[in-house]
């Protein structure tokens, strides 16, 4: 029989009391009052713990800890209500380090991924294996996008947490201001893929009322679209009409050099589909921001 205080102890070692738990468990009782009150047959899921590099790099466990749970919570309300489609929404970040390129939606467990946000990109790897799981032994559709970097309007524009592009345009926006230089965190080298929101939207709505499989879509611009941090903030620059001077950073990290995915898939799909041109995106987000700054996510 335990003494009290090793019961006590083991309770903090197994979490079975802490803050998180707690909170865990209460966020599962609302979401399941959610779905058995509205019954949804369709389901977009987008919950998730997020953050840019450095949030990602200092708090791994918890991005782990805290999108397993909110994952499992999802789908598994969502069977339980009988929903006949679930989108959930992946991340590039999931694909290995090590890899050829461009990557594909077939190699997304071939290697771990990049050490910065290992506990995201682990966590978000799980939803593939929760929809195959589904699948086999409940023969539900549920399926997974992959998106590359989002921005677009509404979007968390935090410097420290946001993520790269919505991070650049308040940094510059601030230095606009301030009559200050625009610093940019890194050495601006590494290449992303971006996606409007308003575009990633169009697409989400297809999957959910047509995609017929459980395997999941890249969804993204074409390889030749790829750009570096430079170019992207050379973009903000131009978007914002900032005149000021532009540095870099290269105490900063990088975080990984390139993650270029194909979009092969998705155009044999929708090989007509039209993506907003980045400049034009981009001059729309700069001036929702603008006009939004009081009330925008910072």
């Amino acid at each position: 029989m335990l003494s009290k205080k090793r019961e006590e102890r083991g309770r903090e070692r197994s979490g079975s009391s802490s803050p998180l738990r707690m909170q865990i468990s209460w966020t599962w009782v609302r979401r399941r009052q959610l779905f058995l009150k509205h019954q949804p047959t369709h389901v977009i899921h987008l919950a998730a713990m997020v953050g840019g590099l450095f949030k990602n790099m200092r708090a791994n466990l918890d991005f782990w800890r805290n999108n397993i749970y909110i994952n499992d919570n999802v789908l598994q309300a969502a069977h339980e209500v009988d929903a006949v489609r679930v989108v959930s929404c992946l991340s590039t970040c999931i694909f290995p380090d090590k890899t050829t390129y461009p990557i594909n939606e077939t190699m997304i467990h071939n290697g771990p991924p990049h050490e910065s946000n290992f506990g995201y990109s682990y966590a978000k790897r799980m939803i593939d294996v929760h929809n195959r799981a589904y699948h086999q032994q409940r023969g539900r559709c549920y399926t997974a996008v992959i998106p590359t970097n989002v921005f677009g309007p509404h979007d968390n524009f935090n410097i420290e947490d946001g993520h790269v592009l919505p991070g650049l345009i308040h940094k510059a926006y601030i230095a606009q201001k301030e009559g200050s230089p625009l610093v940019v965190w890194g050495s601006g080298t590494p290449r992303r893929q971006f996606i409007y929101s308003l575009d990633l939207a169009r697409l989400f709505l297809w999957v959910l009322r047509e995609y017929p499989e459980v395997d999941p879509i890249i969804l993204s611009v074409g390889e030749e679209e790829e750009v570096s941090i430079k170019e992207a903030a050379e973009g903000v620059v131009e978007a914002l009409g900032f005149k000021g001077q532009v540095t870099y950073d290269r105490t900063k990290a990088d975080g990984q050099f390139k993650k270029t995915a194909s979009n092969a898939k998705l155009l044999r799909y929708r090989p007509n589909f039209t993506f907003t041109p980045f400049k034009q995106a981009l001059k729309e987000t700069c001036d929702w921001f603008v006009a939004n700054y009081d009330t925008a996510r910072k």
